[in-house]
């Protein structure tokens, strides 16, 4: 029996008093996907992404292990959740829009302290202090870098649109207009290197493209790496109590940890494992975060029909968006109707040993997304159901 096999045979063990549709989450998997984030780390704390994670319970336990501070969240609404649940450092790692948050935020003293907002804009401070409501609050920012790589003066760029913040100086132009702003205190500097971090380099098939981006990376590496030390030296010009210099992503994790600069790395991702890092050379996790779908039709030799699937994951359409067939192995989708979202057909030969009823385990494309779908994840251990918790929507919380 190959290892997959294993983990299909205890999967279905496990949730045999569930009907599907099931989320489950492996817990041995991520466990030991943490301590392989922690080991690649160096020593530096691993901030935590929340919308990688999306379930209060499994935040708590990896905050619980050696090498793991704090929360990079991804709204304020939810930043602010998470700090009268108990959790006392959030960093919000996107700006916000979101004026009664503000208004929220101004005026707790408790809030005001537990999280950190970003800025990358002057405008953006107009618009909190515009949101205050009275609220006489220190409002903690960071600043976020531009971590793109530029080409030929400008010409070419590789790397998200995220903040308009490039270099030492324009970095150092807004840290000056935080300093001189009454109730505002800048406390930290974020860069998310996602054309690093978030790209695999090990595609399928493909040796010359992922020699490309390999070498891409390469490059981008080291010229980031050079001017996020001139961002921060320029910064600390203006704030020399920073607190922290937020960096990395998990496919970047021991690149990022290596430089001075960086005093903390955010990950989350890692812990569960979607199938869009299974195209890495510089490390191998474990599918953590896994669903289910029930078998409800077969409609013909090597071909079953489950219910749903169609769970497409954020970013530029493709079908490196989609969830993948898990277990058992050898499952495809049709060409002809990928994932439905009532439906979904697969064809290969391990059809033929599936019964209706029978639960067919799929890997969404990205990490957290998969909680959108589902109130409650099935903590698993061995082959047994060993806690029932509640993922942001189980909760009442759609955040985004």
């Amino acid at each position: 029996m190959t290892a997959r096999a294993a983990d299909r045979a205890r999967y279905d063990r496990a949730t045999e008093h569930l009907d599907a549709p099931v989320a489950i989450v492996d817990l041995e998997a991520f466990d030991a996907n943490a301590e392989d984030l922690r080991r690649r780390a160096g020593g530096k704390p691993i901030r935590v992404a929340s919308k990688s994670v999306r379930c209060r319970t499994l935040l708590e336990r990896v905050l619980a292990k050696d090498g793991f501070a704090g929360i990079m969240s991804f709204t304020l609404a939810e930043s602010l959740w998470l700090a009268r649940s108990g959790f006392d450092d959030i960093l919000l790692a996107y700006p916000s829009a979101d004026r009664s948050a503000f208004a929220e935020l101004a005026a707790d003293p408790k809030l005001a302290a537990a999280v950190t907002v970003m800025v990358d804009d002057v405008a953006q401070l107009d618009l909190i202090d515009g949101a205050r409501a009275g609220g006489t609050e220190v409002v903690r920012v960071c600043l976020e870098l531009d971590t793109s790589l530029k080409l030929l003066g400008g010409r070419v760029r590789v790397g998200a649109l995220r903040s308009p913040l490039h270099s030492p100086a324009q970095v150092a132009e807004v840290a000056r207009a935080v300093a001189r702003r009454p109730g505002f205190k800048l406390v930290g500097i974020m860069a998310y290197e996602g054309h690093i971090a978030g790209v695999g380099d090990d595609v399928a098939g493909r040796p010359f493209r992922s020699r490309a981006i390999r070498l891409m990376q390469a490059t981008a590496r080291r010229e980031l790496a050079e001017r996020r030390a001139a961002v921060v030296r320029a910064v600390r010009a203006v704030a020399p109590d920073l607190e922290f210099v937020n960096g990395g992503g998990t496919g970047s994790v021991q690149h990022t940890a290596a430089e001075d600069a960086v005093t903390e790395i955010g990950a989350g991702s890692g812990l569960y494992v979607p199938r869009l890092f299974d195209n890495y050379t510089s490390f191998t996790g474990r599918p953590a975060a896994l669903f289910a779908q029930p078998v409800v039709r077969r409609p013909g030799v090597g071909v079953v029909t489950v219910l749903g699937g169609g769970y497409p994951a954020s970013g530029a359409a493709g079908p490196d968006r989609l969830p993948v067939p898990y277990l058992p192995e050898g499952l495809r989708y049709d060409p002809q109707e990928g994932p439905g979202e009532v439906q979904t057909p697969l064809i290969g030969s391990p059809a033929d040993d599936l019964l209706i009823g029978d639960k067919v385990w799929f890997r969404h494309a990205k990490a957290g997304e998969l909680c959108e779908r589902f109130d409650v994840l099935h903590l698993v251990e061995g082959d047994t159901v060993t806690a029932t918790v509640p993922t942001y929507r189980g909760e009442g919380h759609t955040f985004l």
